[in-house]
């Protein structure tokens, strides 16, 4: 590009860093390897991104990492961002059941896929100060038939202030364009609507959490919301994950009157999510459908393919805020238990419950 970008603002190492929190499936990745090239190839700025993410990505925690720095200087560090400048979170479910918002600080610009106001989503994820940015990412990507990534690029580059539009319109040409070329204008248009509509509001310290400090959320594990016995029964389990966040915008809706208890709906479905009890069938005993357990859908919409009686068809959730056929896990004894996420812990797990030793491969 002709002009010199100048940064307006960066850390100790020099750097502008951007965080991107996403469920898999959003296209979080993806958009923040745009963002590295954006600043590459298109600012002319030293760039790296990267991101993080389990085996299974659809349905887990993203994470993508994006610096920035003055072309004359090496970025030297590849470490995860914790103190960004710019915090993308692809969608409003993530707050309060993740520590998205750590090492948000006042000067921090926090965009957010949400219909909320700026001011709700500031008390939702207690912030003490700082800029929010909403875009109602899903609802644009599903009326241009985009994706939320691209709808969250636009509303990025937006809150950074000092990006020109149309470098960002020529990145999606030359990428996104060229492996996708038929899906283009409907990218470009998602780009351009979330810079349009995302709705900045800038929030000032103004002592509102002096009482419980902002940084002291509340999914601290502790004597009030632990489970009965003061013990976590389920280190490592996803019982109690909440996989809202991965939709996109569709859900399988059930018409109970139309299923036959076939199972096939509950075969295919990678996350288990149909409750089927002991019941009644055409008089005779059977296990029959009862709904789904919309914390652990994905909405990936198998069962709906693959349901012979379009007992189950597809909906947009939004159209559904209260849905009748929605069954909980008869394991998630409550509806919302606030505790320090954490994994396999050898402390717990790695104590035998046998009483037999072995030695030299054989039992003593």
């Amino acid at each position: 590009m002709d002009e010199k970008i100048n940064l307006p603002i960066v850390n100790e190492e020099g750097c502008y860093e951007i965080r991107l929190e996403s469920i898999g499936g959003l296209g979080a990745n993806l958009c923040g390897k745009l963002l590295g090239e954006l600043g590459a190839s298109y600012l002319g700025l030293s760039a790296s991104s990267f991101s993080s993410y389990g085996s299974e990505k659809r349905g887990s925690p993203v994470k993508a990492f994006v610096r920035w720095c003055a072309p004359d200087r090496e970025i030297r560090i590849s470490s995860p961002v914790e103190k960004p400048h710019i915090l993308g979170l692809f969608h409003e479910a993530l707050s309060g059941k993740l520590p998205v918002t750590a090492g948000v600080l006042e000067e921090t610009k926090v965009v957010i896929n949400s219909p909320e106001s700026p001011e709700t989503l500031r008390d939702d994820l207690k912030l003490y100060a700082g800029s929010v940015y909403a875009v109602d990412a899903l609802k644009i990507a599903m009326e241009s038939k985009s994706r939320v990534n691209m709808v969250m690029l636009g509303a990025i580059v937006k809150a950074t202030g000092f990006i020109p539009p149309e470098q960002v319109y020529d990145l999606v040409r030359d990428t996104v364009g060229k492996k996708y070329p038929a899906l283009l204008e409907r990218n470009l248009e998602g780009v351009k609507r979330g810079y349009e509509s995302a709705e900045e509001v800038h929030f000032s310290p103004d002592g509102r959490y002096d009482k419980v400090p902002y940084t002291e959320v509340q999914n601290r594990w502790g004597y009030k919301n632990a489970p009965y016995g003061g013990v976590n029964t389920r280190y490592g389990s996803t019982v109690s994950n909440d996989l809202s966040a991965s939709r996109e915008g569709y859900i399988p809706l059930f018409i109970q009157d139309r299923c036959i208890n076939c199972g096939l709906c509950d075969s295919t479905c990678p996350d288990m999510v149909f409750q089927f009890v002991k019941g009644e069938y055409k008089g005779r005993e059977a296990m029959v459908n009862k709904g789904l357990d919309y914390h652990h859908c994905k909405g990936c919409l198998r069962c709906v393919d693959v349901c012979p009686v379009n007992a189950l068809v597809q909906g947009i959730e939004r159209e559904h805020p209260d849905k009748k056929w929605f069954v909980r896990n008869k394991d998630l004894i409550v509806d919302h238990l606030e505790f320090e996420d954490a994994g396999a812990n050898s402390w717990v797990t790695s104590d035998s419950y046998l009483e037999e030793r072995r030695m030299d491969g054989g039992l003593v």
